[in-house]
């Protein structure tokens, strides 16, 4: 009887199987959906239901678009079928938003308290020149759009129980992970002794910037120093012993711009303290050492774009229409890694060639040359 239940179960999850979505019950009716309704799909069915009932990919709805600054916003989700509300605070979330007929993906940090509320989600995303959809989630996104979501990633992350001593290193949305470690540690009645530098230009410029005053005035242990450079300028790292006698006794996370992940990284390494350092990059470092471009033929899908040496081939897939897979979108956590069938492309960081028969990441390499990714 039980072998029989086992198989039964398999059976009737398969159809799912390759959605990665939160271990529940609610597979077993999901998958006997998908099966009662081929060679259908059962999203044809499903969304006539609610739009967020899918069998083959997580969505969220968008229920609310709060502002934080000028250029920043919160974006509060309604995550559907199979999203786990068991993600660790720092890590992102993967955002699909339909804009103009064309999918258009990227990650986000999420900013709410994990197992809190299983029903909603908030990321926190700063507006930027060349960021096509942090602008439209800050100005353009209206609530009731349907989303897609990919599960929770990322290793820049709280652990439970913290540490007893924590130094925070952020500057402009690199807020955003950190402040989901803070609202966790606050709800769980966590106690650790906390200093927290964070730079901005200018006080208007703060994401969180009441809530963080807030904390400094209610939360005992936890100490702000916000750094405003207009007036203030640059912190010094080679002084941060004048700033914070004990950093060299405190696990440290830092998040910002490149320009102060290299520099934290460096004072770190001099330390001799590397494995007290955790960070967390939104931009990849990429160097001069792009490739020539070219076109990319997409195997199984039947696509192709002509793209630049700028251009990833991440990006190049999302452009024509493909799902492409996707994580950290900086080259860390191998997620978006996919085999080279034929050509050649190049890694955007360090101007390395991979060659027919490799295993590429797709999220920081580029054309060299005509290639063929086999997706």
């Amino acid at each position: 009887m039980g072998s029989t239940l086992r198989n039964l179960t398999r059976w009737s999850t398969a159809p799912a199987k390759g959605v990665e979505t939160a271990k529940s019950w609610v597979n077993v009716p999901r998958g006997l959906a998908a099966r009662a309704t081929t060679p259908l799909l059962p999203d044809d069915y499903l969304k006539l239901l609610n739009p967020l009932w899918s069998a083959r990919e997580l969505r969220g709805l968008i229920v609310d678009v709060q502002p934080e600054t000028a250029d920043s916003a919160t974006v509060t989700i309604k995550p559907g079928w199979g999203f786990s509300g068991k993600y660790r605070p720092g890590q992102y979330v993967g955002i699909g938003l339909r804009i103009d007929g064309r999918w258009h993906w990227r990650s986000y940090s999420l900013t709410s308290i994990p197992r809190r509320d299983n029903k909603i989600v908030t990321i926190t995303v700063k507006a930027t020149p060349e960021g096509f959809l942090s602008t439209h989630l800050v100005n353009g996104v209206q609530a009731g759009t349907i989303v897609r979501l990919a599960s929770p990633k990322g290793e820049f992350a709280l652990p439970d129980p913290p540490p007893a001593n924590i130094l925070f290193v952020t500057a402009g949305s690199g807020i955003t992970p950190v402040m989901a470690m803070l609202r966790t540690l606050g709800s769980r009645n966590q106690d650790a002794d906390i200093v927290h530098i964070h730079s901005a230009p200018s006080a208007d410029d703060v994401i969180f910037h009441d809530e963080l005053r807030d904390l400094e005035k209610s939360r005992e242990g936890y100490r702000l120093h916000l750094q405003l450079t207009e007036t203030d300028g640059h912190l010094d790292f080679g002084e941060i012993g004048d700033l914070v006698a004990d950093w060299r006794d405190r696990q440290a996370w830092a998040c910002g711009p490149p320009a102060l992940l290299d520099t934290v990284e460096e004072v770190w390494k001099n330390a001799e303290l590397e494995e007290l350092l955790h960070t967390e990059r939104f931009s990849i470092a990429a160097t001069d050492k792009g490739g020539e471009g070219g076109t990319v033929n997409f195997a199984i899908s039947d696509k192709n774009i002509e793209i630049d040496g700028a251009t990833t081939l991440l990006e190049s897939g999302e452009k024509v229409g493909i799902q492409m897979p996707f994580g950290c979108r900086m080259g860390i956590c191998q997620t978006c890694v996919l085999p080279l069938e034929a050509g050649h492309v190049r890694d955007v960081r360090s101007g390395t060639e991979h060659r027919e028969g490799d295993r590429i990441q797709t999220c920081i390499s580029t054309a060299s040359g005509d290639c063929t990714l086999k997706i």
